[in-house]
């Protein structure tokens, strides 16, 4: 497979992980969110991929009034940015593991029509869908989308227009993915994110992801990433695959060793080493062509 001249860049800007008190630049209230999406976006980012947090804790949210105000900030401001809107919040389903009917603190598990409030309201340029259930990390936490629950919601993302990005976590997960597009509920061109290294899903292993890569159907659109450390080689393996890139504070926070990074250092960083392999780094237009998306209003 080619090298990918053409790069759309993706900054995934604050997630949903327990990062706030661990860099002081993990945005959190809808201005800091918006102003990292700003930053990204001037440094080289086509797409902008958005959680929300509760802004006095910090805490995870599917609070559609903090989406709405994320969004109308980065418009505002004129800048051209493509939005990708988390969908996968309200999966989380935390068990007492010697009473596993019992949920404990962190639950937070509803139906997939309701993890779509902000996406109908909103009407991004792309929305995620996470198309698996899967071990999440270590303990009794996991992450619950399943068939009939990924059927229904990729049926009321495709009657909206919002283009889905379909969230791979491991190699199943690609395969039922591919069901989907088999049963008429996703659309050309189907846009694949394969996130590598969260424990337990797909490792971050240069083989694995040329296996996924394997697997892709005809004509995908696919970006890939991998947490921490390996962030930056994973633009370089994404890149020479033939894939886009993720980077961004939600799956790292350092430039190197101790020195905690921006949104827009990443950036950066992910442009410099595109244009080092030989590549150019596709503007939101550009993006917008490639991924299927309607053009900017």
């Amino acid at each position: 497979m080619p090298v990918n001249q053409d790069v759309v860049i993706t900054c995934a800007l604050t997630g949903a992980g327990d990062t706030v008190g661990r860099s002081p630049h993990v945005p959190v209230t809808p201005e800091q969110i918006a102003a990292s999406a700003v930053e990204a976006a001037g440094a080289g980012a086509a797409v902008v991929h958005i959680h929300v947090r509760e802004p006095e804790t910090g805490a995870p949210s599917r609070d559609p009034r903090l989406y709405r105000e994320v969004v109308e900030r980065i418009r505002e401001t004129g800048t051209d940015v493509v939005i990708n809107l988390t969908a996968g919040m309200g999966g989380d389903l935390v068990i007492d593991p010697e009473a596993p009917l019992r949920q404990l603190p962190g639950t937070d598990l509803v139906s997939g029509l309701d993890r779509l409030p902000h996406v109908e309201e909103l009407l991004p340029d792309i929305c995620t869908l996470d198309c698996g259930s899967l071990n999440f990390g270590d303990g009794s936490n996991l992450y619950v989308s399943t068939p009939d629950m990924l059927r229904t919601g990729a049926k009321r993302i495709q009657e909206l227009g919002v283009r889905p990005e379909l969230e791979i976590f491991d190699t199943g997960q690609l395969w039922f993915a591919k069901q989907l597009l088999a049963e008429g509920l996703l659309d050309d061109p189907t846009v694949f994110q394969l996130c590598m290294g969260i424990p337990w899903g797909a490792p971050a292993d240069p083989g694995v992801l040329q296996a996924m890569v394997n697997m892709l159907p005809q004509g995908a659109q696919w970006a890939s990433f991998a947490l921490g450390r390996m962030q930056m080689p994973w633009v370089a393996q994404s890149i020479l695959l033939g894939g886009h890139v993720r980077v961004g504070l939600e799956d790292n926070l350092y430039l190197g060793k101790g020195v905690k990074a921006t949104n827009g250092q990443l950036v950066e960083r992910a442009v410099r080493i595109t244009e080092s392999l030989g590549s150019r780094v596709a503007t939101p237009d550009e993006a917008r062509a490639k991924l299927g998306l309607r053009p900017r209003a």
